[in-house]
């Protein structure tokens, strides 16, 4: 969790020095969900602008701490700081669901549903969301996969784990600097 507490330790300078020691200590002690909150107020009530590489590492960190949900109006209500040059930005679209069945990967995604989360500017790649299709037509709460796709959203380029948002995040990140344009799934992660 080291990259965890990394991540954490340098949102703290997002906020004036009271809010951030009580950001901090939230680790500290346990209660990175209630740190989030805190996160997100100091960073509405200052009015700090954010680029979308920080509002998606916000969104990583509230789906690692299950707040993705609860918390994304609010990362979404963040301004913006205005720069075109972010790597990533967050797209969110719980509403636009690809059905896993249509998508080329190393294992099965029949009765799955892909939710595209974060897209890649440079290279198009998207991180998305796995999630069970429920028999009442919703999703999943929780993911069981993060998939990153190729720019077309038809081939899975790297799958990862249930527990995995943030290393499926960092290797999107780390991929956008090598441009992708293959459909095979030769990447698929652990």
């Amino acid at each position: 969790m080291t990259e965890g507490v990394d991540t954490w330790n340098r949102l703290t300078a997002l906020l004036p020095p009271a809010q951030a020691e009580e950001f901090k200590d939230c680790w500290a002690i346990g209660e990175q969900e209630a740190g989030l909150g805190l996160l997100l107020s100091g960073i509405l009530s200052n009015d700090v602008a954010i680029s979308e590489t920080v509002r998606a590492q916000i969104s990583v960190l509230a789906e690692t701490w299950g707040e993705r949900e609860a918390l994304t109006p609010r990362i979404r209500q963040c301004r913006g700081d205005g720069q075109s040059a972010s790597a990533v930005t967050l797209i969110e679209q719980a509403d636009v669901l690809i059905s896993g069945d249509t998508v080329q990967a190393d294992r099965p995604l029949a009765g799955l549903v892909l939710v595209p989360w974060i897209g890649c500017s440079r290279c198009g790649e998207v991180l998305m969301r796995v999630h069970i299709s429920e028999d009442w037509g919703g999703i999943s709460y929780l993911a069981e996969h993060y998939a990153i796709t190729t720019p077309a959203r038809t081939t899975v380029a790297r799958l990862f784990p249930t527990d995995s948002a943030d290393k499926a995040f960092t290797s999107l990140l780390q991929a956008c600097d090598q441009p992708s344009t293959s459909t095979d799934a030769t990447r698929v992660a652990p």
